[in-house]
């Protein structure tokens, strides 16, 4: 299985969320895994070195745009580069390349990789498969975005949205997740 990890490039070594995502990185590593993220540092760093540590084959999806902006290349755990042009070719890489995805918090760029997967689910044009949000932050968001415009989406949009309360939960999500789900 390939799972993709969204989330900040923020998170510094010694920081809970750089922990948390190298955490995750181990998991999904020791448990036979793939994962894919987007090659850069803070969270992506984290899941990457957790998942190389632990003998994990990491994919890092790469792109020229975003290296144009913020000198810097993929991070030395990357044992395999995806590169990409644009940003969103990136992002279709890490939608389109994984069986899953989680999502740790981030900000801008999180929120429109979630989002861009959440829609592709809901218009079945990927196959179901879990998304997954870890933390109270995300939980609050969406359900604050649900509350306000309820009268705007279809009530079955929100099923395909699952949430964790850590990673540890969100793996065991992830990997055990069963399509059961209605369209």
């Amino acid at each position: 299985m390939k799972i993709t990890v969204f989330g900040s490039s923020k998170p510094q070594p010694r920081q809970p969320a750089y922990q948390d995502a190298l955490r995750l990185g181990r998991l999904i590593a020791e448990g036979g895994h793939t994962v894919l993220t987007g090659g850069y540092m803070g969270t992506m760093e984290a899941v990457s070195r957790g998942a190389a540590e632990a003998g994990g084959h990491v994919i890092g999806v790469t792109c020229e745009e975003i290296e144009r902006w913020r000198r810097n290349g993929p991070n030395q755990w990357v044992k395999e580069e995806w590169r990409c042009q644009t940003l969103i070719e990136r992002i279709q890489r890490l939608i389109y390349g994984c069986d899953a995805a989680i999502v740790l918090p981030g900000g801008a760029g999180t929120l429109a990789e979630t989002t861009l997967y959440w829609n592709l689910l809901v218009i079945q044009a990927i196959p179901p498969r879990p998304l997954v949000l870890v933390g109270r932050e995300w939980q609050t968001i969406f359900e604050t975005i649900r509350k306000e415009m309820a009268e705007a989406a279809n009530p079955a949009d929100w099923d395909k949205i699952l949430f964790a309360n850590d990673v540890d939960q969100a793996y065991q999500m992830a990997v055990n997740y069963k399509s059961n789900r209605s369209g």
